[in-house]
């Protein structure tokens, strides 16, 4: 992934040539790297942008291969195939950043401005070769493109909370750093080696070459252990997704919602706030199943979700309860406001029919029930009262919403 320095191998000049070693050292990390991606991408083909960075490594790879070939290249074809990987590796790392983190794929004027500078950048390093010998520009170039997307990479990945992500950060962090030295260190050659060569110091220019490639070895496995976190991340945030939510309406199952609802409890009893619940049954569900089979089943269920959350606010919290019963709770909403609400749902699911994959319309009817906490009670008792209220409209006719109060419970 990360790019080393360019040389012209007729440079007469102190050049940026490096150890054999360090470069066949540089080549290995990248081959394992890129084979160890390949190895984790291929048991994890559903984590975004990791083919995109294991194709990153890759180039990479080629680029170290292409250095220790360079004897045996044409000097242009050696170039030309050196600073296409390295622009390679560093745009397809952006890339992978903006899949990972769910962005867009880009546009066609995108995509035209990306081919465009790539294409630029290779036809500037044939001229600065053939037309022009000036391995030093060649240089620049290569260390702002790639540079910049570094960059540009970690800026990207580097959203959402710390202390929930943190792999994405330490990923940012390693990628900024190795950017910002990829950057400058066409200014320390430039100190290194002044305009009149006679006064470069060649012992400091090697020295400062082989620490080039140093930094960008290390940074090949400080960013390939990143990128192995972030695949950790993904699949960690996968399980716990698929252990907390239904499958198929995509919101909390029984168990989430349950635990959810505790720690809301908590909290209201600490704070004060009222803390309001709603337990929601389709009405007639089963006629829906028996007359147009379980897919149109599913199709009802999903078009109910979707029609619930247009009624909620961001902080109520929805979850399945098992089969076609569901719960709600809102915080920091009283009995009246959660009635206000329940009634809007009722509503407006009664007014908005389901077609469950046929040109029929299906009109669907939900009983509600709703219940407000009172001090000392126990969630699952809260919720016990939000589920007799809901049996209540069920008896006194369904599609419609009852309440029912700690005392009324309590006489029940």
């Amino acid at each position: 992934m990360p790019p080393f320095v360019l040389a012209s191998r007729n440079d007469t000049a102190p050049s940026y040539m490096h150890s054999p070693t360090l470069i066949l050292m540089a080549a290995l990390f990248c081959g394992l790297v890129s084979g160890v991606l390949y190895a984790v991408w291929a048991f994890n083909r559903n984590v975004p942008g990791l083919k995109l960075w294991m194709l990153s490594f890759l180039a990479a790879t080629t680029f170290a291969i292409n250095l220790l070939l360079r004897d045996v290249l044409p000097e242009v074809v050696s170039v030309v195939l050196a600073q296409a990987a390295v622009a390679t590796a560093a745009c397809l790392c952006w890339l992978g950043g903006r899949a990972y983190m769910g962005r867009r794929a880009l546009r066609a004027r995108q995509r035209v401005g990306l081919a465009i500078a790539f294409f630029v950048l290779l036809l500037l390093s044939v001229h600065f070769t053939a037309v022009d010998p000036r391995p030093g520009m060649r240089f620049v170039l290569i260390s702002v493109f790639s540079g910049v997307f570094y960059l540009l990479t970690a800026r990207t990945v580097a959203r959402g909370r710390l202390q929930q992500v943190p792999a994405r950060y330490l990923f940012a962090a390693l990628l900024g750093a190795h950017g910002l030295f990829v950057l400058v260190r066409p200014l320390a050659f430039g100190l290194a080696q002044p305009a009149d060569a006679s006064l470069g110091d060649p012992g400091l220019l090697s020295l400062l070459s082989q620490f080039v490639v140093l930094e960008a070895t290390i940074a090949i496995v400080m960013i390939g252990f990143g990128t192995l976190m972030l695949t950790n991340e993904f699949v960690t945030t996968e399980l716990r997704r698929l252990a907390e939510m239904d499958t198929l309406t995509q919101v909390f199952n029984r168990r989430a919602l349950l635990t959810l609802l505790e720690k809301a409890a908590s909290s209201a009893q600490r704070t004060g706030l009222p803390l309001s619940v709603m337990v929601l049954d389709l009405d007639h569900f089963k006629s829906v199943n028996d007359t147009r089979g379980h897919r149109a089943g599913d199709d009802v269920l999903q078009h109910f979700v979707q029609v619930a959350a247009s009624c909620l606010r961001k902080e109520d919290v929805m979850g399945r309860l098992g089969g076609e019963e569901f719960g709600v709770f809102l915080p920091n909403s009283d009995l009246d406001g959660a009635l206000v609400v329940a009634e809007r749902l009722r509503a407006l699911l009664a007014s908005s029919p389901a077609y469950a994959n046929t040109s029929a319309p299906l009109y669907l009817t939900v009983s509600i029930g709703v219940a407000l906490s009172s001090r000392g009670e126990a969630a699952d008792a809260l919720l016990q009262r939000a589920d007799e209220a809901m049996y209540l409209a069920k008896q006194r006719g369904r599609n419609r919403v009852e309440a029912v109060s700690v005392a009324a419970a309590s006489l029940a």
